[in-house]
């Protein structure tokens, strides 16, 4: 068995809460193992004992109920389960450590773990983690706008991010037991020096000042589907995006009618714990009705591109029962006629 990585941290956040600036500059110090988004926790959160898969080529009902009563056999019962479940995660950061043994941290981002933090907690207690929150209006019209051009309606049938992780982020904020900072995106910005020593200190690294110039180091790595380019337009933190969505909001009343139903719903202890209370969230958009500045045409590139067509095809797909059944169709025949790798 491969040994565990000296030092596992984890950054647990929301999509589109400026992780993956937070890792640009973190994987720029000598010692921090960075890279793509493993997804190596998520799925195994929803085995056997602590939930069920949403779809599977199985029965899960029944898989779970024999699941569970094996686990009742062992002779530490659930502690046996979550020790085998660190064993095989160990191996795989382990390997991935491996390929980089001078890094002393590794790094995890994966957004998706916000979800799954009782069961991440209990397989690593011991891990390192920062909380990473930005003000939930500018996270959502983020969202809506790097995925779905802009189309609010469309990004929350999709995917509702705020109802979901906002409740999930402020119980471990608030009650979690592990080793956590917490970190607002927007102090982030404002003062990374002074954010990324004690992110340092809380990681028991030393500090390194080119982690700020983030750009001028910045390491090499694939890029995926939904990989951002905002943060790769500039070589450190700007806060030009903090109050970005309330522009965008003030132009769009029915977008704005969205999110503050979408707001009414979240509750109050939980947006508070994150650092947005509700009697200041809604003041950066009454400056910009103030303001009320010219909407800027939008410019062409390839994300947008890729991510209009997949807005367009996703709708059209999702309202024409026949074209859906002809994608479902060409993804079978694909699966066919395609290689295992």
């Amino acid at each position: 068995m491969s040994p565990s990585p000296p030092r596992l941290a984890f950054v647990v956040s929301s999509p589109r809460s400026g992780s993956t600036l937070l890792e640009r500059m973190l994987e720029t110090h000598s010692q921090v193992l960075g890279g793509p988004e493993p997804h190596l926790m998520t799925p195994l959160a929803h085995l056997g004992v602590w939930a069920n898969a949403d779809r599977a080529p199985y029965d899960i009902n029944g898989a779970s109920e024999a699941l569970r009563a094996f686990v009742n056999q062992l002779p530490c019962g659930e502690a046996d389960y979550y020790r085998s479940i660190r064993a095989y995660a160990d191996t795989l950061y382990g390997r991935w450590h491996a390929t980089r043994p001078d890094g002393l941290v590794c790094l995890d981002k994966t957004p998706a773990y916000a979800l799954v933090l009782p069961f991440l907690e209990r397989v690593y207690p011991d891990a390192a983690y920062i909380a990473l929150t930005r003000h939930p209006l500018a996270t959502f019209a983020s969202y809506a706008n790097s995925f779905f051009d802009g189309d609010y309606a469309a990004a929350h049938e999709y995917n509702p991010i705020l109802e979901r992780y906002v409740p999930a982020l402020a119980a471990f904020v608030r009650d979690s037991a592990t080793n956590r900072l917490h970190i607002r995106y927007e102090d982030l910005v404002a003062e990374p020096e002074a954010w990324l020593r004690r992110i340092c200190e809380h990681w028991g690294i030393p500090y390194e000042p080119a982690m700020v110039t983030y750009g001028a180091k910045a390491k090499s790595r694939p890029e995926g589907l939904g990989d951002p380019i905002g943060v790769a337009q500039h070589d450190r933190p700007v806060t030009a995006s903090v109050d970005k969505w309330a522009v965008d909001l003030a132009r769009k009343p029915e977008a704005l009618r969205l999110m503050q139903g979408v707001i009414e719903r979240l509750a109050p202890d939980d947006l508070a714990t994150l650092g947005y209370p509700v009697e200041t969230l809604w003041a950066p958009l009454e400056a910009a009705r103030a303001q009320s500045p010219p909407e800027p045409p939008k410019g062409w590139n390839r994300y947008r591109l890729q991510r209009l067509a997949i807005v367009r095809l996703r709708a059209a797909v999702r309202g024409i029962p026949p074209m859906r059944a002809a994608v479902r169709g060409v993804r079978r025949a694909c699966e066919a006629v395609l290689p295992p790798e």
